[in-house]
């Protein structure tokens, strides 16, 4: 298993959710089977500077229930940025990897960090 790194400066939020959803499944590998968990380590390093196209800052809406009446909660692209930017990301590659068993086991190979990681 290998750790790949990736920086997400001025990367565009669906194509790096795809290029992720990919590594962590292994599709990137001749050994790939679609029942197995064969993916790699993922670093993802400065979530703050993604990009996203047209007006989906402002537009985009993410929603969830609490399972109470009335207590469903919705949030802008934009405000979800600047409370955290790793769940954006994180959001968007969880909904592309297979509904099953493994993906719990695929997300978790996921790491997001806001800043540059130092190696010191």
């Amino acid at each position: 298993m290998k750790t790949h790194t990736i920086d997400a400066t001025n990367r565009i939020l669906g194509r790096l959710a795809v290029e992720l959803a990919n590594l962590l499944r292994g599709k990137n590998k001749p050994c790939f089977l679609p029942y197995t968990d064969k993916g790699d380590r993922l670093v993802v390093v400065n979530t703050d500077k993604i990009k996203v196209t047209g007006r989906k800052r402002e537009q985009k809406m993410y929603y969830r229930h609490s399972g109470y009446p009335g207590g469903l909660k919705e949030e802008r692209l934009e405000e979800v940025m600047k409370k955290d930017s790793r769940r954006v990301i994180r959001q968007a590659v969880y909904g592309m990897l297979p509904k099953n068993k493994l993906r719990d086991r695929m997300i978790k190979k996921l790491k997001l960090y806001k800043r540059e990681l130092n190696n010191d």
